[in-house]
């Protein structure tokens, strides 16, 4: 029932007209989105055991002229922290950055420099057996763009990069391509990711005690081909609502780090219910305000 109520609130919220934009020449922006997703896949992983997520944020940005100051906060269901054992409890991700963005002069070209928290309440399982440790994560991130592609390197001061202990220096390096098809609205997506985990999680060993970096576990390349149409072309009372589909899929994993119980290499298995690094489809729909 209850999430019978969510889903039904969700899509009641996309059912609504745009709210009113604040006067056109004010350097104050205020937005808002809710979506609708199939799954929520992050940099390649499920986050949600392969179920469903809702997805919201609120957004603000100032604009000074050369540049854009802006600050917001995003949240989504998930479950990967209670599927892998390091909470006995936790089923929300609630991030918060802020940062800086413009152009470069008159150029195509722009950048965005820039803070993201990731704040994942619950309850860390403390039992000896899993010894979980808190996903909280600190990013410090730094975006070049031209035209239709953006690369985006993002660098993690957390010494608990996503629940991984000793992993600061972690990084990821992203480059995305957003294409738009004429004044249909239709746009082509495609997505290339490199995850690279540093130091060594000492909760990790093989046989005989032999430590396992955490380079060797959980780094991994990610890739991403998509398309979203704006609805507002077929239908005004859809205007700002977005459908979007993407197959997703991953390289270089290694079954320890992301995969099942029936996932094994020499040094173990996987303590996930399903492999999250399996490629997947998703569909969703998504409205901003």
């Amino acid at each position: 029932m209850q999430k019978l109520l969510i889903l039904s609130a969700c899509l009641g919220t996309l059912a609504l007209p745009a709210a009113p934009a604040l006067a056109a020449d004010s350097p104050h922006t205020f937005t808002a989105n809710v979506g609708l997703f199939s799954e929520y896949v992050f940099r390649g992983l499920s986050q949600t055991n392969g179920d469903p997520a809702v997805q919201g944020g609120l957004d603000y940005a100032y604009d000074f002229g050369p540049a854009s100051a802006y600050a917001g906060t995003w949240a989504s269901n998930i479950s990967w922290l209670r599927d892998s054992n390091q909470y006995s409890s936790s089923s929300l991700e609630w991030d918060w950055y802020g940062g800086l963005r413009g152009n470069i002069g008159a150029s195509d070209f722009t950048y965005d420099v820039g803070f993201l928290y990731y704040y994942y309440p619950g309850t860390v399982n403390s039992l000896p057996a899993f010894d979980g440790q808190k996903g909280d994560t600190q990013e410090l991130y730094g975006a070049l763009g031209w035209k239709w592609f953006t690369l985006k390197y993002s660098y993690s001061v957390s010494s608990k990069t996503f629940a991984v202990r000793d992993s600061a220096g972690t990084w990821y390096l992203d480059l995305s391509a957003a294409y738009p098809v004429g004044d249909t609205g239709l746009a082509l997506q495609a997505h290339y990711g490199i995850q690279k985990y540093s130091g060594t999680d000492p909760r990790n060993v093989a046989a005989g005690g032999v430590p396992l970096s955490n380079d060797e576990l959980y780094s991994y390349n990610d890739w991403k081909l998509g398309a979203t149409y704006d609805l507002g072309k077929a239908t005004k009372v859809l205007s700002n609502t977005t459908l979007g589909a993407y197959y997703a899929g991953t390289s270089r994993v290694n079954a320890i780090g992301y995969g099942s119980p029936a996932d094994c290499n020499a040094l173990g298995c996987g303590a996930y219910p399903k492999n999250i690094a399996k490629g997947k489809f998703v569909a969703y729909v998504q409205r901003t305000f």
